[in-house]
């Protein structure tokens, strides 16, 4: 499954490391899923996560980027045909697009109204647990 990160799920993921959030993130370092992005998106990440008021330690936040940055998908994205309510997430939607990604999975569904989302599936952490789990074969979990 491929999918696409919005910050906000990688930082309340490390923050509550038992939500669906962090079940994602296991996702990808169980290599379930397969992130993908584009440059932009990791700086993002990057810069989200170094902000001081969440305290994180930057080494083993630069390794776990690294990691899925390795891992993931480079998507070559275009501009979008729509434009979003807030312009900072239109490269979350632009790299869904660009990769053919399964989910784009955000904590703001709001920011991606369903009439502008180019037919890409977009959905919560918790949703993505779910379809997940009724993409598994029998016994699995």
């Amino acid at each position: 499954m491929k999918i696409v990160l919005d910050s906000n799920v990688l930082v309340t993921a490390l923050l509550s490391p038992y939500g669906s959030p962090a079940q994602v993130l296991q996702m990808l370092l169980s290599e379930q899923a397969q992130l993908c992005y584009d440059a932009r998106i990791l700086s993002e990440h990057r810069a989200v996560l170094a902000r001081p008021k969440f305290g994180f330690d930057p080494e083993p936040i630069a390794a776990l980027l690294d990691y899925l940055e390795k891992m993931g998908i480079l998507a070559a994205t275009s501009p979008l045909p729509v434009t979003l309510p807030d312009p900072d997430d239109e490269m979350f939607l632009e790299a869904a697009l660009a990769a053919h990604a399964d989910h784009l999975v955000t904590g703001n569904l709001r920011h991606f109204p369903a009439h502008r989302r180019c037919g890409v599936s977009v959905v919560s952490p918790a949703e993505l647990i779910r379809l997940s789990r009724a993409d598994s074969p029998p016994g699995v979990e």
